[in-house]
């Protein structure tokens, strides 16, 4: 049965400028300049400022929190239209691609090498070779069907039906088996191996056979990988009839083997490309905060668009092709003052937060020490900058600080708290920098055990649990005790 009511809701809806300031604001310093050539390849009525003799004052623009709701009031804009339609309009860009540089002459690019990717190298390789059709393209089959990492997951079956559907080429398993043989001689060595013991295999017998080392390092590989890969060394010393030294030499040279052949191959000429949004430097116990001057372009709205606008406004509008041009230029002025008010707004709000960031803790700025990092969660940095969390996350999880011991992402400044038995409360990264520290200077071949880590922290005043203690040494990518042992 249909029927109609009335009912009242209180809905929080989000304005074209907030979506706007919330995207820039997660936009790292690496990639801004990209996200504002877009812009004003993209939008006519905004323009580079450095280009150009500005003369116009400057307007200072008030902190905003984009999520909070802003002040209809505050609103210059005569229309009202859906988020919705916006984002259709506005078609926002993916911010998290690649920094494709700029044109400032004084920066200066690495220069990367162009290299051959691993697949082609193993191309070249496969076209040196004097082969039949039919071994060609099995060959190149087995290239195809590599993973990264160098290894041959696809079942030999499978390889079979998929030359046989795709090249129409009808071949036995012997025959991939024999032509996987030929690949396995190439370089990188332990290249189509289908596990890590026949990866190893394969690169310990292209070392000298008659070294008595490599003949137990391979004996150990075929023989007794489970227990090397669990570390009971003793075990193997049993099987072996080997000494503790003779051990050792045989481990050294199964640690030497890259388990990754096809790694070196596939990263190559790729690079990682940190960007510091902040620095902040020590003036003799005294701390500057600076932002990255990428992060406040020069930016203008366009004077020849405006006398457009004025023209335009003045005409009689009553022919529909004069109306559409005139919503067409207001359009494009508008959208140009919103991402220019956008931008600075995002360098208000930078600078505020890591601010307070600094000072809640300059003890840490001034020293570098993690034992001296104060507990902090993103609710303090909100409030003390009278902002929302979430604002604050944005900020925390994309940018960098420069300092004089190294640059860091600022979430990792963030830490619980925990409490000592004097009742003060420190930050979890002490107690891991204590962890680190015992685990660095343990005798490895008697590695401390979590309990015993435990037994540590409660006499240096921790009190905390050792399941607490397992779940720092796993956040900090450290083995378990056994794992640890050296010989």
């Amino acid at each position: 049965m249909l029927k109609q009511t009335l009912q009242q809701k209180l809905l929080q809806k989000l304005s074209p400028q907030q979506i706007q300031f919330i995207k820039l604001l997660q936009v790292p310093t690496v990639s801004l300049d990209t996200r504002i050539k877009e812009e004003l390849e993209e939008n006519p009525a905004l323009e580079d400022g450095s280009l150009a003799n500005m003369n116009e004052p400057i307007e200072d623009y008030p902190d905003k929190d984009p999520d909070e709701q802003f002040n209809s009031e505050e609103s210059s804009f005569d229309e009202e239209f859906s988020v919705d339609e916006y984002i259709q309009e506005d078609d926002y860009k993916d911010y998290g691609g690649n920094y494709n540089g700029d044109d400032d002459e004084e920066r200066k690019e690495i220069p990367i090498a162009i290299q051959d990717s691993f697949f082609e190298k193993l191309q070249n390789q496969l076209d040196l070779l004097a082969l039949s059709d039919k071994n060609y393209l099995i060959g190149q089959q087995i290239i195809g069907s590599l993973d990264d990492d160098g290894y041959l997951r696809r079942p030999i079956p499978s390889l079979v039906d998929d030359l046989s559907f795709s090249q129409n080429t009808f071949v036995e398993e012997s025959e991939v088996e024999d032509m996987l043989k030929v690949i396995q001689e190439f370089d990188p060595p332990g290249i189509g191996a289908r596990d890590l013991q026949e990866c190893l295999l394969i690169q310990l017998k292209k070392k000298d056979q008659e070294n008595p080392t490599i003949v137990l390092a391979t004996r150990v590989v075929e023989d007794y990988l489970e227990e090397f890969t669990k570390k009971h060394y003793d075990k193997i010393e049993k099987q072996l009839g080997v000494n503790s030294e003779e051990l050792k030499d045989i481990i050294n040279e199964i640690l030497k083997l890259n388990p990754k052949p096809g790694d070196s191959g596939a990263v190559a000429g790729k690079q990682l490309h940190v960007i510091p949004d902040f620095h902040i430097s020590n003036n003799d116990g005294v701390l500057h905060l600076t932002l990255n001057g990428r992060n406040a372009p020069e930016l203008r709205v366009s004077k020849s668009y405006q006398e457009m606008f004025e023209h335009y406004e003045k005409v009689e509008k009553s022919d529909k092709k004069m109306k559409e041009a005139v919503q067409f230029v207001k359009q494009k002025l508008d959208s140009a003052k919103w991402f220019i008010d956008a931008i600075k707004q995002r360098q208000q709000t930078l600078l505020k937060t890591m601010n307070a960031i600094m000072e809640y803790q300059y003890e840490y700025f001034l020293t570098g020490d993690d034992r001296v990092l104060k507990p902090m969660i993103l609710k303090d940095i909100a409030d003390r900058i009278d902002m929302d969390i979430s604002t604050v996350s944005r900020v925390a999880n994309s940018k960098y600080v420069q300092t004089e011991f190294g640059t860091f992402l600022l979430k990792s400044f963030f830490s619980e708290a925990i409490q000592t038995d004097s009742g003060e409360e420190v930050s979890n990264k002490e107690v891991k920098k204590i962890l680190e520290e015992c685990i660095a200077n343990e005798d490895k071949r008697k590695p401390l055990a979590d309990e015993k880590l435990t037994e540590i922290l409660k006499d240096k005043g921790y009190s905390i649990a050792r399941r607490t203690v397992a779940k720092y040494r796993e956040a900090m990518n450290i083995p378990v005790a056994r794992l640890r042992k050296e010989l």
